[in-house]
């Protein structure tokens, strides 16, 4: 049998978790409950008490609940939680996990969740599922469902939610894995809508050279996913093709992935190909979200949701200064691609965004401050010709191929 971990605040949510451990046994899955609640007494009996999940973070429950800090008592036991599932699932104990609750709820059992590795199934009940929901999700495959009403007893509405999500998690847990082709190498690559036929083409061409390319859309979280799976050891090659995120955090859109993207390959030394696809553009919602200090410049509705803003010269400059200063440091084989007819498919001529100065100053910049050790390709082309694909698919898998060889022969 199948057994899903449930992981809870036992002193407010017992009668809820209870009613998830009914139906699963109904669905014919086992369950291991985790208390990590830090008020009043569980309402139910856990497998796994507060004091063992306080203890696994190196912590006193007693001493938890006697400081009366409850943002440091929820990290404690948020930590404590992520040991204690890691631990059953490296046991072979834990097929799936399920949490339920509010805000804080959502953030302690969450955060557990994110120390499970990518593919463990992992569903959090929660009421703020319909909302922004990046700070829970981070750069796992968290599954949020949104809980309708409170989470408070079992009614008509809350017991068909969590009748769901019983079944839904006992699905997940049961299923079988398809079998995938796992000898090939998996590469990373970053694509937009703009700089979708440049990916879809070196995909293909890496594709028939025996790869299997993971794309990620380039909204901030399609980043920082990349570069977790990076660093989890499954990602050992880049097409790192659409590096927009970047302009997001230099000027203030709504889809940076944070300061520190494009470091990770090459803190860990693997093979990248990097170019500059988007930095034409800096993302918002809406037109009637955009902040007022952008009034006046070049906008371009890319959907009802999504309002496109044009980089501005001393914009570009500076992306190419902080791009140059975050490859420099890289410690693996790198390559970088300059498109020198456009960086997106409203980025050509005649297009509205097609602004040579502003390129230019991208592209200067770009040189003056990368150190010469670094491998530069300009091509006359703009980023969505098929030559333009192909040369970085086929540069890549010399770069791969090499850097294959080296390993093999130090070893």
């Amino acid at each position: 049998m199948a057994t899903v971990v449930l992981v809870g605040t036992l002193d407010t949510k017992g009668a809820e978790y209870g009613f998830l451990r009914d139906r699963l046994g109904e669905l014919r899955v086992d369950t291991i409950l985790v208390d990590v609640g830090i008020l009043g007494e569980p309402k139910i009996e856990a497998d796994v008490t507060r004091d063992e999940v306080a203890q696994a973070a190196g912590a006193d429950i007693g001493e938890l609940a006697r400081a009366g800090d409850r943002g440091a008592a929820v990290a404690a036991m948020a930590r404590g939680a992520g040991e204690v599932v890691k631990r059953l699932h490296g046991e072979g104990r834990l097929d799936g996990v399920l949490g339920l609750g509010g805000s804080g709820g959502s953030s302690l059992v969450t955060q557990a969740m994110r120390e499970l590795p990518v593919g463990v199934p992992k569903l959090m009940v929660s009421t703020v599922a319909s909302g922004d929901t990046r700070p829970y999700v981070g750069e796992s495959d968290v599954t949020m469902m949104y809980s309708v009403v409170d989470i408070a007893g079992i009614n008509q509405i809350s017991g068909r939610i969590l009748s769901n999500a019983a079944g839904a998690i006992a699905g997940m847990a049961k299923a079988e894995v398809a079998e995938v082709d796992e000898d090939k190498p998996l590469v990373g690559a970053t694509m937009f809508g703009v700089t979708t036929p440049c990916v879809d083409a070196a995909r293909e061409r890496l594709e028939a050279l025996g790869y299997e390319v993971l794309v990620f859309h380039a909204t901030g979280a399609g980043g920082r996913s990349m570069e977790a799976l990076m660093r989890a050891g499954f990602i050992t090659a880049v097409l790192d093709t659409t590096t927009t995120e970047l302009a997001d955090e230099v000027v203030g859109g709504v889809l940076s992935a944070g300061p520190d993207r494009l470091e990770a390959a090459g803190e860990l030394g693997i093979p990248q190909v990097v170019s500059l696809g988007a930095l034409d553009m800096v993302n918002f919602g809406p037109p009637d979200t955009v902040p007022k200090q952008f009034e006046g410049r070049l906008f371009y509705e890319h959907n009802p949701t999504v309002t496109l803003m044009r980089t501005t010269p001393e914009e570009c400059a500076e992306l190419g200064r902080r791009i140059a200063e975050k490859l420099n440091d890289a410690s693996g084989p790198l390559t970088v691609f300059v498109p020198l007819e456009g960086v997106s498919l409203i980025d050509t001529d005649g297009q509205v965004f097609h602004d040579p100065v502003a390129d230019a100053a991208l592209f200067e910049t770009l040189r003056e401050n990368l150190h010469d050790d670094v491998e530069v390709r300009e091509l006359d082309i703009h980023i969505n010709d098929p030559a333009f694909a192909r040369a970085m698919a086929e540069r890549l898998h010399e770069l791969y191929t090499a850097w294959v060889g080296d390993r093999e022969g130090e070893s």
